[in-house]
């Protein structure tokens, strides 16, 4: 089942359990699925990897207002945004440990040949790929630097 399916689905069951936080981050993603479909075309499908990267990029969105809100001690926000992100979470991947990234990493830097941080940009291509929704960009750019200085 698509990741729009499953939303669809959930906002059903959230708005019989009346869960509003629940709700809201469900439909914010059923929103960025039909403007993404729209902007493509009228009766385009997404692929799942496309709406891989919306449910990223919204978990991504929710974190970064989070972190604004905490600054500027706005807890009531804070939680809001840290909820509604934990509900779009759901509809990702298993995140992968640190030590399996290095692991999957130093496998894509053997494949690719990279010897330098020249290198580094073909490594952040192929990883960033084959890795979507299980590890977070810069993670997996700070770990390749690290293995291209190293």
């Amino acid at each position: 089942m698509k990741i729009s399916q499953q939303v669809n689905e959930a906002i059903k069951t959230a708005m019989r359990n009346q869960d509003k936080i629940r709700l809201e981050a469900l439909r914010a993603a059923k929103t960025a699925f039909t403007l993404a479909r729209t902007k493509v075309n009228v009766s385009a499908e997404l692929s799942n990897e496309e709406e891989l990267k919306i449910i990223q990029k919204l978990v991504k969105q929710r974190n970064e207002s989070a972190e604004i809100y905490k600054q500027q001690a706005r807890n009531d926000l804070y939680e809001r945004e840290i909820a509604e992100a934990k509900v779009l979470e759901e509809y990702l991947p298993a995140r992968i440990s640190p030590d399996e990234l290095r692991k999957y990493l130093e496998g894509i830097i053997e494949k690719t040949g990279a010897a330098d941080q020249k290198d580094m940009g073909r490594v952040m291509g192929v990883a960033t790929k084959e890795l979507a929704g299980k590890a977070d960009g810069k993670e997996i750019a700070i770990i390749v630097r690290e293995l291209l200085t190293g």
